[in-house]
C-alpha cells in the first residue's frame, strides 16, 4: 500500500525528513539562480533592486520566463533523488504502492483531462468569442511547445513527488494516520500557491480552488494506492492550459493559441471543478479502479 509501505522503510525517522525539505527548499533556492541572473543580464542589479518583486516575473518575454521558471524544478528534481537515499527509498515506492509504476493510469489521466480542457475551450471560445483574443504566432508557439514539452511534465511531476509522495509519506510516518497527510498535504500545496497572482484577482475564490484541488490530488493518491492518476492529471492541466489559453492574470504568461481577455468569474472559477469536474473523475476513476472502502483508504489508519 502506497502509505503503509513507510513503515517498511528503513531510515524513516522524523529528523531524516526535516533534513529532506531542507534539502528540497535549498534545490528550489539553486534553481532560482539561472533566473535571477536572467534578470540580472537584462536590466542590471540596480534595476533589479528598483524593480517590484511582481513585476520582475514580466522582465523577459514570455518564453523565457517559461523556461527559466521550470528549469527550477529540473533542480528540485535532483534533490528530491538525494532525499530518498537519505531514506534508502527507491524512487517506485515515492511513486506507487504497486509492484511498478503504472504508466497506463498516467497515460489515462492524462488524456482524460485533455479531452474535457480541450473541449471545454472550445465550447467557451464559440459561447463567448468575445472574451478572447487570436493569440497564436507560429514561432514563438514552437518554442513554446518544445519548452512545455520538456520541462513542464517535470514540474507538475516535481509538485506531486513533493506533495503527494514526500510530505504525505512523511506525515504518514510520523502520525500513523490517513488522513493527516491527506488534510496537511492539501493545505500546504494551497498556501504554496497563495502568492499567485491569481490570488489577487480572485481573492479566497482562488484560495479554495488552490487547496481543492490538492484535496482532490490527494484523494486520487489515497484511493488509487499510488500517485499515477494525480500525476497524469496535474501534466494534463498544466501542459495544455499553458498550450491553448493564456491570461493577462495568470502567473504564467506563455505565447498560446488564444488569450482570455476578461476577468474570469471568481464563484464559476471555484464551483465548476470542485463542485462539478473533480467529482465527475472520481465517478469515472473509481467505476475503472473498483475503488472501495473509501473510509478505510481516506480517514482510516496505517
Amino acid at each position: 500500500m502506497f502509505l503503509t509501505q513507510v513503515k517498511k522503510f528503513p531510515k524513516k525517522e522524523w529528523w531524516r525528513y526535516a533534513l529532506g525539505f531542507v534539502i528540497i527548499a535549498l534545490s528550489y533556492g539553486l534553481g532560482q539562480i539561472p533566473l535571477i541572473l536572467a534578470w540580472i543580464e537584462k536590466i542590471g542589479l540596480e534595476g533589479m533592486q528598483n524593480t517590484p518583486q511582481r513585476d520582475l516575473i514580466r522582465i523577459l518575454d514570455d518564453n523565457s520566463t517559461l523556461f527559466f521558471s521550470l528549469l527550477i524544478f529540473v533542480f528540485v528534481l535532483f534533490g528530491i533523488l538525494i532525499v530518498l537515499q537519505i531514506h534508502s527509498q527507491s524512487f517506485k515506492q515515492l511513486v506507487t504502492g504497486r509492484n511498478s509504476i503504472s504508466w497506463k493510469r498516467i497515460l489515462f489521466s492524462f488524456l482524460l483531462l485533455t479531452v474535457f480542457i480541450v473541449i471545454s475551450t472550445i465550447i467557451d471560445y464559440v459561447m463567448n468569442p468575445q472574451d478572447f483574443v487570436w493569440n497564436f504566432q507560429l514561432q514563438p508557439f514552437i518554442i513554446l511547445l518544445a519548452i512545455a514539452v520538456v520541462l513542464l511534465p517535470i514540474q507538475t511531476s516535481v509538485e506531486e513527488f513533493v506533495f503527494r509522495g514526500y510530505l504525505m509519506q512523511g506525515l504518514a510516518s510520523v502520525t500513523n494516520t490517513r488522513w493527516v497527510p491527506l488534510i496537511f498535504s492539501a493545505l500546504i500545496f494551497g498556501a504554496m500557491h497563495f502568492s499567485n497572482p491569481e490570488v489577487d484577482e480572485l481573492g479566497i475564490y482562488a484560495k479554495v480552488f488552490y487547496i481543492g484541488t490538492g484535496l482532490f490530488l490527494g484523494i486520487l493518491t489515497l484511493m488509487d494506492d499510488g500517485m499515477e492518476l494525480a500525476l497524469g492529471f496535474h501534466a494534463a492541466n498544466n501542459l495544455i492550459t499553458a498550450l491553448l489559453v493564456t491570461a493577462n492574470y495568470t502567473v504564467i504568461q506563455t505565447p498560446a493559441i488564444l488569450k482570455y481577455t476578461v476577468k474570469p468569474e471568481p464563484g464559476l472559477s471555484v464551483i465548476v471543478p470542485l463542485l462539478v469536474l473533480y467529482p465527475v473523475l472520481l465517478f469515472i476513476f473509481a467505476k475503472k479502479y473498483k475503488w472501495t472502502n473509501w473510509k478505510g483508504r481516506l480517514l482510516g489508519y496505517l
